[in-house]
């Protein structure tokens, strides 16, 4: 009897899958972090014989080759994958034992990459499980535009081809095991649900329901925004990522917090957007702890500049550590934890903002305070509808655009009010009055906002 066991990498929306039989099992696009693969390993009782690869990531750096190195496991990867280190390479149609009785058939399904692969689990020459990576996702496919702009049309044709090839070679009620679609800007669309078989995606995903001009116009119409650090996660996974080193940073004082600032060195606090807003170092960034952490950070991050945590309690900041090492930002310069009050060494390094709803805006704007009103969602979020009057400059080039925000006191607002968060916190390090809207953009029409474009509940 065969199991597939799903890790979620809930922070960057990827998944990836242990299975096998009795004795032996198979890993699927293993995260950085191969601690939680060997122990799902160990709770299961079996020994990871194989370690595979469905393509060259973007979208994180991949522990494949440490957890092949420290298992002994082979590690299979896409022939036509160009790689700096040992591994079996894999072709169209071959075929691995995992178990008794169980196999693993790689399908050639290009479109995410030229080279992606999937791979087909079969119990005695029976389909009972396809991992489609980046390929078919559920309700979508894996985004075209990831790999060479002079590619992107082509390999938008070669996804629709492959969803049609794994929907004709594979039975209705085998499951859908993608490894994006779950939060990842690797896929097209989110997915709208958490599992599928291959009879469900025949019935709804544009791939298989529209014809391949159709299918590819839209495709390319509703492509969006990809995170800057995306450029760096494909060459180091190409070279092969160093093993991850989570020890714990060094501790920084008041001193060398108040240095770190002043050398333009980033000072993320990881507490929680009411808390920071509440009092934080002046100079110093909000990125929540929890949530896309990894996303958000290393998109707006000048690649490569050092970065010193600031959470309330150790826990925290090694649960930060170990999801900025999953994206390539592997040790942080320093860290501290406690209070705002135990990271400055007087009251007038700390700073506060004030926070408040669409209905606060509304209000603001009918005592004629005329706020600056600034809305940092991506382009297509800001498409789909908008604040009347709002300027819009989409959170991953606020940095660059600062000056573009006109004076005032700024409201700054997304979809829900964590990125919000963020602005507000950039806004606030550059000397700005701002106002954090912690709100999901559905209210702003029931606070009374005048909209522009369509309806944000269309």
């Amino acid at each position: 009897m065969f199991f597939v066991d799903t890790m979620e990498t809930a922070g960057l929306g990827n998944r990836s899958y242990l299975a096998g039989g009795r004795r032996t099992a198979v890993v699927v696009d293993p995260p950085r972090d191969i601690d939680r693969v060997i122990t799902a390993a160990a709770v299961r009782g079996v020994r990871i014989a194989l370690v595979v690869e469905t393509h060259l990531h973007n979208d994180y750096v991949t522990g494949g080759l440490e957890l092949a190195r420290v298992t002994g496991a082979r590690y299979l990867v896409p022939a036509a994958a160009e790689v700096s280190f040992t591994r079996v390479p894999v072709a169209d149609g071959d075929t691995t034992a995992v178990d008794d009785g169980l196999t693993l058939r790689a399908l050639a399904t290009p479109g995410h990459t030229p080279h992606h692969t999937s791979y087909v689990l079969e119990e005695d020459g029976r389909a009972v499980a396809a991992f489609t990576g980046g390929s078919l996702l559920i309700g979508s496919v894996g985004r075209p535009d990831l790999v060479e702009p002079r590619l992107t049309v082509e390999l938008a044709r070669a996804q629709h081809a492959s969803a049609h090839r794994l929907a004709d070679e594979l039975e209705d009620a085998v499951p859908v095991l993608p490894t994006h679609g779950f939060g990842s800007f690797c896929s097209a669309s989110q997915a709208d649900g958490t599992v599928s078989t291959i009879g469900d995606e025949r019935r709804h995903n544009d791939a298989l329901v529209k014809d391949v001009d159709t299918f590819v116009a839209e495709l390319l119409a509703a492509l969006d925004d990809i995170p800057a650090y995306y450029a760096h996660m494909g060459p180091a996974n190409a070279a092969g990522p160093d093993p991850l080193d989570l020890t714990p940073p060094g501790v920084a004082d008041a001193d060398e917090i108040a240095r770190r600032l002043a050398a333009g060195e980033w000072v993320v606090d990881l507490r929680s957007r009411v808390a920071f807003a509440e009092g934080h170092v002046a100079g110093s960034f909000n990125f929540e702890g929890e949530g896309q952490l990894a996303t958000y950070l290393a998109w707006l991050i000048p690649w490569g500049k050092p970065v010193t945590l600031l959470a309330s309690t150790a826990a925290d900041v090694a649960h930060a550590q170990r999801e900025l090492s999953r994206v390539g930002m592997d040790r942080p310069a320093a860290a501290a934890t406690g209070a705002p009050e135990d990271w400055v060494r007087g009251p007038a390094a700390l700073r506060s903002f004030r926070r408040s709803d669409f209905a606060g805006l509304a209000a603001a704007r009918a005592r004629g305070e005329d706020p600056v009103v600034l809305d940092v969602r991506r382009d297509s979020e800001h498409r789909g509808g908008a604040i009347t009057g709002a300027v819009h400059i989409a959170l991953h080039e606020l940095r660059r655009r600062l000056g573009e925000v006109p004076p005032g006191v700024v409201w700054v607002h997304c979809a829900g009010g964590m990125r919000a968060a963020i602005a507000a916190s950039l806004l606030d390090a550059a000397g700005r009055e701002v106002v954090a809207v912690d709100d999901g953009f559905d209210a702003a029409a029931q606070a009374g906002l005048s909209l522009t474009g369509p309806s944000p509940a269309a």
